[in-house]
């Protein structure tokens, strides 16, 4: 299953437990998610803002048995029931990609799965601004850069005594 993060609105449908049929329809517009399914015949229809989701969580299943591994992104919400599938292999080849895209797309942060199942963040982030170290500064960006002419920061100093003086000597000059 792969679904196009870049040509949004999407609408599929996946496999729900508890909807009739076992399916529920989704459309995927970039700032919100409607979800329709009917339970024991009443149908319903629950809108979602995309910002309401926890983020684009990336999913490992290793193999088990006879059965192969899985790799999947998901758009995670807080209930289970409503966490979509947006994107599913058997191999790995292309999961960062779609993972960032999905991601970028919707303006969510980008989770990861751990082992025991619990959601946390790839990235520390404050916000929606990612945190790392501090990057060393160039002389030249600083803070004074506008202040002062940059031909200051090229220039030597000059020699001590100033220009050298000739006395006793003729001049020559070049006149009508």
């Amino acid at each position: 299953m792969r679904l196009d993060p870049f040509a949004l609105p999407v609408k599929f449908s996946a496999a729900d437990e508890r909807a009739d049929g076992g399916l529920r329809l989704i459309e995927l517009h970039q700032q919100r998610v409607i979800v329709r399914r009917a339970v024991r015949g009443m149908p319903m229809a629950v809108n979602l803002p995309v910002r309401a989701f926890l983020g684009v969580a990336l999913h490992v299943r290793p193999p088990r048995g006879q059965e192969a591994g899985a790799v999947s992104v998901m758009l995670e919400h807080r209930d289970p029931g409503l966490s979509l599938p947006l994107y599913a292999a058997t191999d790995g080849v292309d999961i960062v990609a779609e993972w960032h895209s999905w991601a970028q797309v919707l303006g969510v942060p980008l989770l990861v799965v751990d082992p025991d199942g619990a959601l946390r963040e790839a990235f520390p982030q404050l916000g929606a601004l990612r945190v790392a170290s501090p990057v060393s500064r160039r002389r030249r960006r600083g803070a004074i850069r506008r202040r002062r002419p940059s031909i200051l920061m090229r220039r030597k100093a000059g020699r001590r005594g100033g220009m050298p003086v000739h006395r006793g000597e003729r001049e020559i000059i070049a006149r009508n």
